[in-house]
């Protein structure tokens, strides 16, 4: 009686090992899986706030144009920008739209 007792012991703990082991490895794949989402998602953030902080100024445009452009860009009336949409097979030229969202 007691090496069945002692069997079923043993043959629990190698059980719940195996199952906590096999968990433990899906939350590390899970883990994995975030972090480099994150890492991606970092990097875009990087690109993005970058791009945001040099482009997003007038004074900062305006000096970039100095620098590399000289006298190449002229200033546009926001009006004048038209769309040409070709969707469906159907050209449209369409007035510009700013949307805040």
């Amino acid at each position: 009686m007691k090496k069945f007792v002692l069997a079923i012991v043993i043959f629990f703990l190698v059980l719940s090992t195996a199952i906590i082991k096999n968990t433990t490895k899906q939350i590390e794949d899970e883990i994995f899986a975030v972090k480099e989402n994150i890492r991606l998602l970092n990097s875009e953030f990087g690109n993005v706030s970058l791009e945001y902080d040099y482009l997003s100024s007038s004074e900062r445009l305006l000096e970039f144009q100095s620098q590399y452009f000289e006298d190449e860009l002229i200033q546009k009336n926001i009006n004048d920008i038209r769309v040409y949409n070709t969707s469906n097979d159907v050209n449209k030229i369409k007035n510009f739209k700013i949307i805040k969202e």
